[in-house]
């Protein structure tokens, strides 16, 4: 069950790889390399999550989730997961990080809000 996965090493174990798989970016700008880390995190934890579900780009009826998050908020709030989203898009770009399922979507954004924020923002 998707709800196991509660951290990166959780999704690393549940798709039978190391948590060390994460390449080296240190040829990478210093100001990128930990978004570039938290993404391949989020790959990690988005396949793990998804199981053996692939979206088909190609099928308009297959629904596609994503969490959304708030960048900032008139209170001050600042980065927080929102609410799970769904796309039609035109795009022949696939996103890997979305999923089969508004539940999962949801469950990703928050429990690995900490690791978006950290995608998305910079710091």
């Amino acid at each position: 069950m998707y709800t196991e996965i509660k951290t990166f090493e959780d999704a690393c174990k549940a798709i039978n790889v190391e948590p060390t798989i994460i390449p080296d970016f240190s040829l990478f700008p210093e100001s990128d390399r930990q978004a570039m880390i938290d993404h391949a995190k989020l790959i990690i934890i988005a396949k793990a999550i998804n199981g053996d579900w692939v979206p088909d780009w190609n099928n308009w009826d297959q629904y596609k989730y994503y969490p959304w998050f708030e960048m900032g908020s008139p209170s001050g709030g600042g980065f927080s997961y929102t609410v799970c989203d769904i796309w039609h898009s035109t795009s022949i770009v696939g996103s890997r990080l979305c999923f089969e399922t508004r539940e999962q979507a949801k469950y990703v954004g928050k429990q690995f809000e900490d690791l978006y924020k950290s995608y998305f923002v910079k710091a």
